[in-house]
Parts: structure tokens; sequence; C-alpha cells
């Protein structure tokens, strides 16, 4: 039986959930595959030994010793950011070894310099896991979507963001407080940043596109809000306009150009993306032969992102073992026929919208705040005011049909420069009735 030798950079929560599958799963993945996937190498730089199930394996602290192993045919990369993974990668790919990673940030910047030496390399690329954790994204839309032209994207696609969100929704808590939990559980980092600006969200949904579409579609590409500014007052407005309030990364395809985003939205109760609670991940994409298709489960983890590692090292060491090395492109498309991706202005997009400006409760600002709405072409459908108090700011809620974006951000800098006005405007787009040119 022929053996497929793997070696791992970075033995950390990712790296043992892979070592912990293929351990567990070595008599199933050998029937399955009719090869025998061995882990045999790791390098990790913060370790003096493996622990007691994986001490059969070489440990190195230098990664060096795995791109000069001639008896490695697949290494995974688990360390993360962006150097050095971006050289160990490239180093790995010119010493002719194929390469599994789940570095969402990575391939959403340098993507298109790593898998232009893949392909000149005649080397596979794996990335399964750096999108939706367990959930297998990736490979659905290469593959279980490849007769679908993909009409558009729409996701939940980080964990702590969205337990954020539905906690401030189950329990009218407010941001900071939610968050504080959230790392005291472990689902938010020491420094939330990434997650809670849209950041982490971005780098996913820049591979989704490329994939989609056949584009290269990089992190600069998408444009980002996030969710930070958002209070319990909001989630109670959502909760009155039928909805609740997702961080969602939405991509449509327009044919010549494609809107790729990252920001809170108003989700329809009624939407199956509203149901999506905790820290829970879905994507759903629309194909003009399928329809709608929702992909849901753990999208974070040890084990669920270990299953996704894992499933890439089978997939190529199948590959290995059939000669059919290059047999489905890493992006779905072959290099030759990618195209530069042409994005679609935020400025041209047209949705409802709330609006939640904090003012002075004094005569004549209410039209005064509406004539500028009107000034720009903005139709308010409704009008909530929360409190009364001549003295103190109150909240006023809008609620808008269809409005072109570059028209919203030109009224709320006129009314956030009113005197009266003591706070900048929160404005949320809703996902309904979505209307764009």
């Amino acid at each position: 039986m022929k053996e497929i030798q793997v070696g791992l950079i970075g033995f950390g929560t990712v790296g043992g959930g892979l070592a912990q599958t293929l351990f567990e799963q070595d008599e199933r993945l050998q029937r399955k595959t009719g090869c025998r996937i061995r882990l045999s190498h790791i390098a990790d730089n913060k370790l003096a030994s493996l622990p007691p199930p994986f001490s059969h394996i070489r440990l190195s602290q230098d990664a060096t010793d795995l791109f000069a192993n001639p008896d490695l045919d697949i290494l995974v990369e688990l360390i993360g950011g962006l150097e050095p993974a971006r050289t160990f990668l490239l180093k790995a790919i010119a010493a002719g070894k194929h390469v599994v990673t789940a570095n969402k940030a990575l391939l959403s910047i340098h993507g298109r310099e790593i898998f232009a030496a893949a392909a000149a390399q005649q080397v596979e690329v794996g990335f399964e896991a750096s999108v939706g954790g367990g959930i297998p994204v990736i490979k659905t839309l290469k593959e279980g979507l490849v007769a679908n032209k993909i009409l558009h994207i729409r996701g939940i696609l980080n964990g702590t963001a969205n337990f954020i969100l539905s906690k401030m929704t189950e329990e009218g808590a407010p941001f900071a407080e939610v968050l504080a939990e959230a790392q005291r559980l472990g689902y938010a980092e020491a420094d939330p940043a990434y997650d809670i600006d849209g950041v982490d969200t971005a780098h996913k949904l820049a591979i989704l596109a490329s994939i989609a579409y056949g584009r290269h579609v990089c992190l600069g590409d998408v444009a980002v809000e996030g969710i930070s500014r958002l209070e319990p007052i909001d989630i109670e407005f959502a909760h009155q306009f039928g909805c609740r309030i997702k961080l969602l990364a939405i991509s449509v395809n327009h044919g010549e150009h494609i809107e790729v985003r990252v920001h809170p939205t108003m989700v329809p109760n009624g939407h199956m993306l509203a149901t999506i609670n905790g820290s829970f991940n879905a994507i759903e994409f629309r194909g003009d032969t399928v329809g709608d298709v929702l992909l849901y489960g753990r999208g974070a983890g040890q084990m669920p992102t270990g299953s996704a590692v894992a499933a890439d090292v089978v997939d190529i060491a199948r590959n290995i073992v059939h000669n059919a090395v290059g047999r489905v492109p890493p992006l779905a498309y072959p290099s030759p026929t990618m195209r530069p991706a042409a994005i679609t202005p935020m400025s041209h997009l047209v949705c409802p919208w709330y609006f939640r400006v904090t003012a002075l409760d004094q005569p004549g600002v209410l039209a005064q705040i509406a004539g500028i709405f009107g000034k720009y072409d903005i139709s308010i459908k409704s009008v909530i005011q929360h409190g009364r108090d001549s003295k103190e700011p109150v909240h006023i809620v809008f609620h808008t049909h269809n409005a072109l974006e570059e028209s919203v951000g030109k009224a709320l800098t006129e009314i956030d420069a009113l005197a009266v006005c003591a706070a900048p405007t929160v404005k949320i787009r809703f996902l309904e009735q979505e209307n764009r040119p």
C-alpha cells in the first residue's frame, strides 16, 4: 500500500486537531483512499516534545527541515499570519510539495502569488479550512455547484461576531459586556478587532468570491463595516421591524462587475440566515440552476477545523495515488481563465435603510432632518422617536424606502453636522427588497 507522508508546521489548536483526526481515522482513511496517510514530521519552534499519542512523529523547531525532506509529499501550514507563513508556503511549493493551509488572511492578500507559484510547479493547494471551519464550503462551491452560475453569496462567516449579536438580541446586554463574556468563554481573542470590525469575514468573502466568479478578488476589494457601534436599542428596533441584525458577507454577481461587502444587516425573521445563532456559521449560495443552498455548522474549533484540513490532505493524497494532480484547480477555474475583478462601487448600492439619529428633542429638529433626507431623494417609510427629554439627546429612528448609498452618505454628513445632533448616526442596511442597478 502506497504511503503518503505529511509534514505539519504549527502544532497549535488546529494542528492538534489535524493530528488527532489522522491518528483516530487512520484505518478508515486507508479503506477510503487505498493508501496510508502518515503525519511523519512536525515543525514548531515553541515545543520541546509532542504529547504521548504523537511521540513517534519527528519534531523539529526549524521548518526548513521539512522543505528539504524529499520524502514529504504534502506540507500543511497552520501557524497563521502573513509572515513567515507566506515564505514557508512558497518554499514548500518551490520544493515541489503540495500544500494545505487554513490561513484565510494570507490567501485573501497573497493568494494570487501562491496559486500562481503552485500552478507553475504543478502542485496542489488545499484551503478548505480557511472558510467556514468544518463546513465543506470550498468543496461545495468548487465541485458541487460547478454547473451553476453563482448569482449571489450571503453568509455569517464569523462565529465571534454572531455570538455577540445573538447574546445582545437574547439578553439585551450592551456590546462591551457581551464582548467581555465572549473573551472569557474563548470565543473572542484578547484583541478581537479582526472579528468585530468585519476583517476576518472580509478575508473569507474574498476567497469565496474568487472561486464563485473566476476573478481575482483580494481583501482590499471588500467594503467592510463592523459591529462595535451597535447598541441594545438597535436590536430593539430591529425586533420592531421584524428583523435580526447579523454581520453578513454579501457578494452579488452583476456579470461584468461584482459586489463584495461586509456589514451589519437587518435580516427579516423569515430568512434562513436570521435563525443562525451563537457561534455557528452559515453560507447561502444562489445558483442559476440549483437555486438557494444553505450550509450550516461550526465555523471554528479544534476538531471541526482539523477535519477540514484533513479533508484537503485526503483529497491531495487521492490525487497523488491516481496520478490526478491538478484535476480541480484551486480556485475552480484554470489559471489562464482567471480575470481581474471589476468591483461594484459601494456608492451604487440601492437598498432600504435603518438610521438612528441621536439629537436634542427640540421643536423643528425632526423637520430639519427630514428635509435633508428629502434633499437627497431619500424617502422615509416610518419614523420612531425613543424617549422625550428636552435636556438630553433622544433617539430618532428612520426606516426608509430604497435609497442610493451615495445619497445616504451625503445626507448623513449634513445631518451629523447639525448642532442638535449629539452623536454620529448609526446606519444599517436592510437585506429585504434590495434593488441593485
